[in-house]
């Protein structure tokens, strides 16, 4: 199938996929803890008869069960040497299902045949250990087995971190041309583990490239809902959605998908019109669930396909929009080694500390978008570049502009960007016209239009314009729209030029009016070498503004400037445009010296620094900031220093790191830190906690606050969120015993009586691993164990604990603290 024939197909109806795999395969006889792949191909009769009942039901893709088929998940089984094997054979029982569906039902329908892949369960650093590249290999290289049998289209789903789909369509993109669906699972807060929301997973996948985005599993349809109709908002692509048959229940010990065919189908049918244009089901959804929803919306016209794409820039948790009426913007301009001779110092010892407080400062003065440039002799910019990003987006979670005037380092800066970045920039000089515009388009990412060409300067504003449009060509014909080019101005200093800023101003209003085109500038420039820079930058400014400007690269702690640009809002009836002015200026009054060629303020104190040292003599700044920023490179030389002061260890962990990762999990609790920033922030704690461990008084080793055994239940190989609740009790001063994934029940049980623990930990992320979690709570009955069995994963929820017996229910690991301590009176 061709990218157009989907698309076509799409349009002209309702598309149905199928139901569940892996709850139907248990429900016909499958057991928990086997290798699936294995035990498919070892009852090959039962896969090839369950995706003939969906053809029957009315499915027009069906997925091939090559789900955890990559070299990783095969691993934990130890059959990685099976992986060419597997995918083949895996993909071939989903051909004999349709053979048999057109000669059992004689039917001329054309049927599809998905590509399934999934998540690794490896997290990808900087979060994890997994490097970017090696994960588009483990896709590249399942995709390499699978692409000789003939599949019609790729699908990616079960996702929770954006940047492992970022890394799966980058290897469907650079090993073939079929179309692609991507869908992600959300928790309650309508967010993924890693902190995405729908809005921002569409304007991004979609600008990569992918033919459609969706959500699938973690909750029935009624809270699906909200996800589809956010995203249909922000998106020129369909929409899937393959909903869980309800939350799952727990009846006679085994789990049971509560929304019958009939009410699933109904369900279904008001996802349809918030925006879905192809549906199915995920775990519980049998062929009669598909049959119902078939017969229920199959003659339901399917949503129209917007045209309008977004302006907008993002981070993995966070998305700005850049609208062309709107409120001014500020990107942020000093992360530049230009002039700074102690950046340039830190750069070349790979240290981010200068970069990552201009980043905070930057964005506390109103920064919407960050300009990273590193370029300067002596350093690999490359590598520069990429730490430098890392280290902006964990300070500031905001979106960047990748600057340097080197192809080869926007690219590499533009793979590994978790979201969607803008290249700062592309003119019509031939390096750049050639190389980087399918840049932008393969990476999603938006651009700075830089009216130059490899002879130079415009010589007027008609060569200016003939720039402009032929790079647009140029842009529209490899995919890109308008919405993803922001044109300079290119201003030029009025001391050479008098007309400098009038051919600038004419530029903005022509972009802006005529070509509704997004602009930029670089302010600066228009004051280069005349006394007072900062009256004729601001008025500039207030021209450009109400020329039509968008957005402009500057230093946001220019007060006289930053005013300006809220004050020319304010006049202009911005929406909130008066509350905001008033928030500035009451923040920053502007003041100026006679004679300062470039005012600013002192750099924007740190706040969090200022409150520790109101609130408590015992806590030790740079420590504390350290785990709630999640500086590791750091924390051991930060440690050494205080304790050179003469703190004890005892007193450093108790009174300064204890607090600093009660800080983090508040952020992570309030939803200003997502999974990242809390793994950073564990992390460091982790770091500073083993290097104090030996220095600590033998009686306090030994003494801990209770003994904690947790497991991933029997069954079930993820452990993700398992391995943050361990790491995070252990910060707390718990003793922890972490038995790892797939652990039987009665190995739980055994070790919680050996070790006399005082809490059982229990973690799944299976739908059909769940019900371990009741055998666990049985036997602890059974053998007189005294322990508190607490339990927690993706599929779990409070009602589920309180049904097994279990003595609480963690939707996290800041909660599984909360609630480890709650039941050992440690609050």
């Amino acid at each position: 199938m061709t990218k157009k024939e989907f698309q076509s197909l799409v349009q002209s109806r309702i598309m149905f996929v199928d139901g569940a795999t892996g709850s139907n395969l248990q429900q016909r006889g499958m057991p928990t803890g086997v290798c699936p792949e294995q035990w498919i191909l070892d009852n090959p009769e039962v896969l090839i008869e369950l995706q003939t009942e969906f053809l029957e039901a009315g499915s027009d893709i069906i997925f091939a069960p090559t789900f955890t088929a990559n070299r990783i998940k095969l691993a934990e089984y130890g059959m990685a040497e099976k992986l060419e094997d597997f995918n083949r054979e895996l993909v071939g029982l989903s051909y004999e299902a349709v053979k048999r569906y057109y000669s059992r039902c004689g039917s001329n329908r054309k049927v599809y045949i998905a590509a399934d892949l999934t998540m690794t369960g490896v997290q990808v650093q900087p979060v994890g250990p997994l490097p970017f590249e090696e994960l588009v290999d483990v896709y590249k290289q399942q995709l390499g087995y699978i692409l000789p049998c003939g599949v019609d289209l790729i699908v990616i789903e079960t996702m929770m971190s954006l940047q492992e789909c970022r890394a799966a369509l980058l290897a469907v993109k650079e090993t073939c041309d079929l179309p692609v669906i991507i869908s992600l699972t959300y928790n309650e807060m309508n967010r993924t583990i890693f902190g995405t929301d729908p809005k921002t997973a569409i304007i991004v996948l979609q600008s990569m490239g992918a033919d459609a985005v969706g959500v699938n599993c973690s909750t029935g349809p009624d809270k699906m809902i909200e996800i589809v109709r956010e995203m249909k908002r922000y998106a020129y692509i369909p929409i899937m959605a393959k909903p869980n048959a309800g939350i799952p229940k727990l009846v006679n010990g085994k789990t049971v998908f509560p929304l019958e065919a009939e009410d699933f189908a109904a369900e279904m049918e008001e996802i349809v019109k918030a925006g879905a244009s192809i549906v199915g089901g995920c775990c519980g959804s049998t062929p009669r669930h598909i049959k119902q929803l078939v017969e229920r919306v199959k003659n339901i016209q399917p949503p129209a396909i917007s045209k309008a794409h977004i302006r907008a820039l993002t981070t993995e948790s966070k998305t700005v929009e850049i609208p062309l009426s709107g409120p001014f913007m500020i990107v942020g301009e000093r992360i530049n080694p230009t002039g700074k001779k102690d950046l340039q110092a830190e750069l070349r010892e790979e240290n981010m500390s200068i970069v990552s407080r201009f980043a905070e400062e930057q964005v506390a003065l109103g920064a919407q978008v960050l300009d990273i440039n590193v370029g300067m002799n002596g350093i690999d910019e490359k590598q520069i570049m990429l730490l430098a990003m890392q280290e902006a987006l964990l300070a500031a979670d905001t979106p960047l502009c990748i600057d340097s005037s080197h192809v080869e380092v926007i690219e590499a800066a533009l793979r590994l960007y978790p979201g969607r970045a803008l290249i700062n920039s592309i003119s019509l000089e031939k390096a750049k016209y050639d190389n980087l515009i399918p840049i932008a388009k393969k990476y999603g990412a938006m651009f700075i239009l830089l009216p130059l060409s490899d002879q130079g300067m415009p010589k007027n504003l008609e060569e200016k314009k003939q720039i402009i449009h032929t790079i647009i060509d140029r842009a529209l014909e490899c995919g890109l729209a308008k919405e993803d080019i922001i044109v300079d101005g290119l201003v030029n200093t009025v001391g050479a030029n008098k007309n400098a800023s009038i051919e600038a101003l004419e530029t903005i209003r022509y972009c802006k009016d005529e070509l509704q085109l997004a602009t930029i500038i670089g302010l600066s420039n228009i004051s280069f070498g005349l006394p007072e820079r900062q009256f004729i930058n601001s008025t500039f400014l207030a021209f450009a503004i109400q020329a039509g400007l968008t957005m402009a690269i500057a230093n946001p702690s220019q007060d006289l400037l930053m005013n300006t640009a809220f004050a020319s809002d304010l006049l202009r009836g911005v929406e909130d445009g008066a509350e905001r002015y008033i928030d500035r200026v009451t923040m920053r009054p502007a003041t100026i010296s006679v004679g300062s060629a470039n005012q600013e303020k002192p750099e924007v104190q740190n706040v969090k620094e200022e409150e520790m040292k109101k609130n408590s003599s015992d806590l030790v700044p740079s420590v504390f900031e350290a785990v709630v920023k999640g500086k590791k490179k750091n924390i051991i030389a930060l440690v050494e220093d205080a304790l050179s002061t003469g703190i004890k260890p005892n007193e450093l962990i108790e009174k300064t790191l204890i607090p600093a990762i009660n800080e983090v999990g508040q952020l992570y609790e309030s939803q200003r830190y997502f999974l990242p920033q809390l793994i950073a922030g564990a992390e460091t704690m982790k770091m500073a906690i083993d290097y104090l461990e030996p220095l600590l008084q033998k009686e306090n080793q030994e003494s801990s606050k209770g003994t904690i055994v947790i497991a991933t239940v029997a069954g079930d190989i993820h452990d993700i969120g398992k391995n943050l609740v361990s790491l995070m009790l252990k910060n707390y001063g718990y003793r922890v015993i972490d038995l790892g994934k797939d652990v039987p029940s009665e190995t739980i049980i055994q070790t919680a009586i050996r070790e006399k623990a005082d809490i059982i930990a229990l973690s799944a992320l299976m739908t059909t691993t769940m019900v371990e979690m009741k055998r666990v709570v049985e036997l602890a009955k059974e053998n007189g164990v005294t322990s508190k069995i607490i339990i927690g994963g993706a599929v779990i929820t409070d009602s589920y604990s309180i049904e097994i017996g279990a003595d609480g229910y963690s939707p996290d690991a800041q909660s599984a603290v909360t609630l480890v301590s709650k039941i050992l009176g440690n609050l």
